[in-house]
């Protein structure tokens, strides 16, 4: 960590943050860290805040592989990608120079909207009817064409991807040192006319996801990228894969994926 000394703080400017964040900033400085004002500048990114703040401090600071994520969590928050607490700043800098903290990454989905648009997700895509009517989506593994869907939408994930969100329509826990995207639907429709396969399913790191909508007048699919809404309207179609682009995480080293899985479900 020595030749990592920029450090960028991203958070809501909050009356009671902003008096903690600047105590932490205070502390870095005293431990020899530079504190910086512009992200493309840093080669620490903190996020402070929850799970959200990571994701919108990843986005934001457009998914950098050259730097460190850390995620600080704010009191009574339960995060899986958080490993410290702002009211715990002795345990920050403990943990940083006893070498407590290891270097884990994460892979992130490439998103291609009508072969134009680009986007990254670190947590998943999801895609859903904006209208009181299910919307029928046309599911290609590579170039197969793997079942026509019909209901309210679908959910494409990393490992990492809201494990909560996953749990709540059936779908797997994975292990995050698996590179693959997870595939779950959301209120499916199964009949004579309309087949699907009914489970989430995982797809491997070379494989690509197209999901074609329909045009039947549900057009204008609702599509989230992590915890924001994504602006264009019209769509036809969505490719995803994983690229072999990563972030990189710090995280304690006695406080794996599994431990943070069992104390918030178990």
């Amino acid at each position: 960590m020595n030749d990592r000394r920029n450090v960028y703080f991203f958070y809501k400017k909050e009356n009671e943050l902003i008096e903690k964040v600047s105590s932490l900033m205070k502390l870095a400085e005293q431990y020899d860290f530079t504190v910086v004002e512009e992200h493309s500048k840093a080669n620490i990114i903190v996020s402070i805040g929850g799970d959200g703040a990571f994701l919108q401090a990843v986005r934001k600071t457009n998914f950098r592989d050259d730097c460190l994520y850390v995620g600080i969590a704010t009191k009574g928050t339960i995060s899986l990608y958080c490993d410290f607490k702002v009211d715990e700043p002795d345990k920050i800098i403990q943990a940083m120079t006893e070498e407590q903290i290891e270097v884990r990454k994460y892979p992130i989905i490439d998103v291609t909207v009508d072969d134009k648009s680009h986007f990254h997700c670190l947590n998943e895509l999801s895609i859903k009817t904006s209208i009181i009517k299910t919307i029928v989506i046309d599911v290609f593994i590579d170039d197969f064409h793997f079942e026509t869907f019909r209901g309210d939408g679908m959910i494409i994930s990393t490992p990492t991807g809201s494990t909560a969100y996953n749990k709540s329509v059936n779908g797997a826990v994975v292990d995050p040192f698996l590179p693959c995207m997870q595939i779950s639907e959301l209120a499916s429709l199964n009949n004579n006319r309309y087949r699907t396969l009914g489970s989430p399913f995982i797809l491997s790191s070379n494989r690509k996801l197209t999901l074609k909508v329909v045009q039947d007048g549900n057009d204008y699919p609702i599509i989230g990228l992590d915890n924001e809404a994504m602006s264009i309207k019209h769509v036809e179609s969505v490719e995803l894969e994983l690229t072999g682009k990563i972030i990189k995480t710090v995280k304690l080293k006695d406080n794996s994926f599994w431990h943070k899985v069992q104390r918030t479900f178990l």
